[in-house]
């Protein structure tokens, strides 16, 4: 159910409807609107007798909810979500880019990358720290050394970073280094971890799992608000099809889809959609032109010595020509790519 305050409500009104709620036994969740507030109420098993709220002063109407997703629905906020990454906005009207290699592998490589990604007009920086691999002799990941590593270069190149958690241990120590956190496609439906990320209150970049229907993602990003954390991204990184062209199937008719029930954010992973270096840029084209809100790409400046996913990495250059014409394809549709990360940096210095 989904209670709908008037424009004029006031805090004092909005708190009340709370109370009564909790009263009840159920969980509110306050959702600030452009124009007004909405209160989204989960903790029920069964309907609810609207009549205690509907009277109550302040509440436009109460609204049931037919979706088993209730607060990352478009009832519950129509209008979209925009999150805030270390100052740079996702969602919205502008375009960002994410760039990064895959794996921290040394403090010279990401420092060489995290340039690239900066003088190309990037807006956030990622790397992983820890890395769920296939393999468990594969590389794993630096560990709190890599998420130190990480944190330095996205200081010194004024990058915002985001980076993956991959259990409740590996998440307290990302949330002390990075802007945001990312929850891997093996981990979509990890719910203790979901609802550990919903409680703290940091942005969170949830990927789609490999096999995960459209319902299921939903679902497992509902896990995350309903703790109170509603600065949450979407991902379309890929799924598990038949077809063996490609590592994966970038699904991006799940963009549009997202947009039309969602008002959270979306973004679009060609490196792990298809596996292939030569599809990250004509598929980064194809997402932006679908409707998605940013890409988030591999890079890496020497790709074929890479510790992970060196065949799906591209160079700095072709990281460069990316974001032109993103840029370029953003344009078209009315959106403006959101302004660099080294263009804001050097406006505030001159303010200074």
């Amino acid at each position: 159910m989904l209670i709908v305050m008037e424009s004029t409500a006031g805090q004092e009104q909005v708190e009340a409807v709370v109370k009564q709620i909790e009263k009840l036994g159920l969980r509110a969740h306050p959702i600030p609107g452009a124009q007004r507030v909405a209160i989204g109420i989960t903790g029920n098993r069964g309907s609810v007798d609207s009549g205690t709220v509907e009277a109550m002063p302040g509440v436009a109407e109460v609204i049931r909810v037919s979706n088993p997703y209730k607060l990352v629905s478009r009832e519950a906020r129509p209008e979209d979500t925009v999150v805030s990454v270390g100052g740079v906005s996702v969602g919205g009207t502008a375009i960002v880019v994410i760039g990064g290699p895959c794996a921290v592998e040394s403090r010279e490589q990401l420092r060489a990358v995290a340039e690239g990604v900066r003088d190309a007009g990037g807006h956030i920086l990622r790397g992983g720290a820890f890395k769920p691999r296939t393999s468990p002799y594969a590389f794993q990941g630096l560990g709190e050394r890599g998420l130190h590593i990480l944190a330095e270069a996205g200081r010194e190149f004024g990058l915002p970073v985001v980076t993956e958690a991959v259990d409740e241990e590996s998440l307290a120590l990302v949330a002390q280094y990075a802007d945001a956190i990312q929850i891997g496609a093996r981990n979509m439906q990890n719910f203790s971890l979901l609802r550990s990320a919903g409680k703290l209150r940091k942005p969170v970049l949830l990927k789609r799992g490999m096999s995960a229907t459209l319902e299921e993602f939903l679902l497992s990003a509902e896990y995350i608000l309903s703790e109170g954390n509603y600065e949450v991204m979407l991902c379309e990184r890929g799924i598990r099809t038949y077809s063996d062209y490609t590592r994966n199937t970038l699904d991006l008719s799940v963009v549009p889809a997202i947009k039309r029930i969602s008002h959270l954010p979306i973004l679009v992973d060609p490196s792990h959609g298809t596996g292939k270096r030569a599809k990250v840029l004509p598929m980064s084209r194809a997402g932006i032109a679908v409707g998605a809100d940013g890409i988030i790409v591999e890079v890496h400046h020497k790709p074929d010595e890479a510790l992970s996913d060196g065949p799906q990495s591209i160079l700095p250059v072709d990281f460069a020509r990316l974001v032109k014409d993103v840029e370029a394809i953003a344009t078209v549709l009315g959106r403006p790519l959101h302004a660099a990360v080294a263009a804001v940096n050097s406006v505030a210095a001159g303010a200074k």
